[in-house]
C-alpha cells in the first residue's frame, strides 16, 4: 500500500479506495467470513483471510487452574462438586474446545448468549466463541439437538479438549 495515501493506484482500473479495503478487512475480522468480494463497474477487489485450527499439543502437562476473574455482570462459571460422591454422569454429547483459549458465550457484553440451556440447536450453528491470540473462533454444534448445559462461565481460560457445551438429542 502507498504511504498514508488514501487511494492505491492500479494500471488497469486506476484507483482503488484504500479505505474500503481496510473495511473489507474489518469486516473479515468482525465476522466468521474468509473471503469478501466486491465489484463496481470493472473494478473487482477480493479481501481474503486464510483459516488456521491451533494443533493439539503433543504432550500436555496439566498445571493448577486459578479461579477465573468474571465481569459482575457475567454469569457464575459451572463449579464441579468436591466430594466425588457426588459427580453425577452426564447424558448426552460433550462439544470440547478444539484449543486453549478464552470462552465468551455472547459475541459482546452487551449481546445476548449465543444458546441458553433448553435451546434447540441445528448442526453448524454457533455455541459459544473462543478466542485464541487475538482470533475469535465459533464453536458450532456438531448436530442437531438441545442445550442440556453450559460448562463454561463467560471470559473464561479454557483447554485444549475441555468439555464447553453439553448437547443431548
Amino acid at each position: 500500500m502507498a504511504d498514508d495515501k488514501k487511494t492505491l493506484k492500479n494500471d488497469a482500473a486506476g484507483e482503488i479506495d484504500a479505505a474500503l479495503v481496510r473495511s473489507l478487512a474489518d469486516i473479515l475480522n468482525d465476522t466468521d467470513l474468509t473471503k469478501i468480494e466486491v465489484e463496481r463497474g470493472d473494478l473487482k477487489i477480493k479481501v481474503k483471510r486464510e483459516v488456521t485450527v491451533a494443533a493439539a499439543p503433543i504432550h500436555y502437562a496439566p498445571q493448577p487452574a486459578a479461579a477465573p476473574v468474571a465481569p459482575a455482570s457475567a454469569p457464575a462459571p459451572t463449579s464441579m462438586p468436591s466430594d466425588p460422591a457426588t459427580i453425577v454422569a452426564r447424558a448426552g454429547e460433550e462439544v470440547k474446545s478444539p484449543m486453549v483459549g478464552t470462552a465468551y458465550l455472547q459475541a459482546s457484553p452487551e449481546a445476548p448468549a449465543f444458546v441458553k440451556p433448553g435451546d434447540k440447536v441445528k448442526k453448524g450453528q454457533t455455541l459459544l466463541i473462543v478466542e485464541a491470540m487475538k482470533t475469535m473462533n465459533p464453536i458450532q454444534a456438531p448436530r442437531d439437538g438441545v442445550v442440556s448445559e453450559i460448562l463454561v462461565g463467560d471470559a473464561q481460560p479454557v483447554e485444549f479438549g475441555e468439555p464447553l457445551v453439553l448437547l443431548e438429542a
